[in-house]
């Protein structure tokens, strides 16, 4: 048996670019019959609905309460509900697993950190750094940042992105022989498509967050849920924008180009 989870989602409390919240996304989810999903809300690096004038305490409170709606909700339902998050540096996004409220409380220093220094404490937290949509090409992104140094998988498929975004992901992670994961971006339950929806499945059911941290930096084994036939669309597709290798103790600066080729 296979169990089925949505692994990037968000809600109106903790994102700004949320529409649904967190209750009626667990009712969306569960009635397509997923064994559970994770609220990955917009941390404070991105597009967050939590003010940043306030104490650390109210704005983490703020911050999960989108999860905590869908908690409240998953739990009547029987559909397991996980915390996670998603942060932001320039344009480049990391979905964070396995921690918890009571981490992020314990850590207001949080905002500050680089990634490198991001992906050491959360691995020592036993958590787990996937970069989201590494090739997406969107308005407000400059530049494909790859930052292989500071996660341990990708995510190769996202309904979010073109489809051509994600076959530069599939080189990607074929190329250099990354974990692959998948997951919706879902903001607004009542406009998503199922057909298009994605995710993973495992093979054993979670009971935590950490369970799902532990797969990932295991190596596996977890199977992303993508839409058949997403890949055929542009399958010889090359990113549109300029790519840089992330590599924040260089010298010379901390983008260094991967050049034209590199997914030959």
């Amino acid at each position: 048996m296979a169990y089925r989870y949505e692994t990037h989602l968000h809600t109106c409390q903790g994102s700004a670019c949320g529409v649904s919240t967190g209750a009626e996304q667990a009712r969306f989810y569960h009635e397509l019959g997923y064994t559970g999903v994770f609220i990955t809300d917009h941390f404070f690096g991105g597009n967050t609905a939590v003010p940043r004038d306030l104490p650390w305490r109210e704005r983490v409170d703020r911050f999960c309460a989108g999860f905590e709606d869908a908690l409240t909700a998953g739990q009547r339902l029987g559909l397991d509900v996980f915390f996670a998050w998603e942060q932001n540096y320039e344009g480049d996004e990391y979905l964070i697993y396995g921690l918890d409220k009571a981490w992020l409380l314990a850590h207001p220093d949080i905002e500050k950190w680089s990634r490198a220094r991001q992906y050491e404490e959360v691995h020592r937290a036993g958590g787990a750094v996937i970069q989201a949509h590494p090739f997406r090409d969107r308005g407000y992104i400059a530049r494909i940042l790859l930052a292989r140094k500071y996660c341990d998988d990708i995510e190769v498929a996202n309904t979010g992105n073109h489809p051509y975004n994600d076959v530069c992901a599939r080189h990607y992670a074929e190329r250099y022989g990354l974990l692959t994961t998948a997951g919706s971006d879902n903001h607004n339950c009542a406009a998503a498509v199922p057909a298009r929806l994605m995710g993973v499945e495992t093979e054993e059911r979670l009971a935590s967050a950490m369970d799902y941290a532990r797969i990932l930096r295991a190596g596996g084994p977890v199977r992303p849920i993508i839409p058949e036939g997403w890949f055929d669309i542009d399958r010889d597709a090359a990113p549109r924008l300029p790519s840089y290798w992330v590599d924040e103790g260089n010298a010379e600066g901390p983008y260094i180009p991967t050049g034209i080729d590199f997914l030959d």
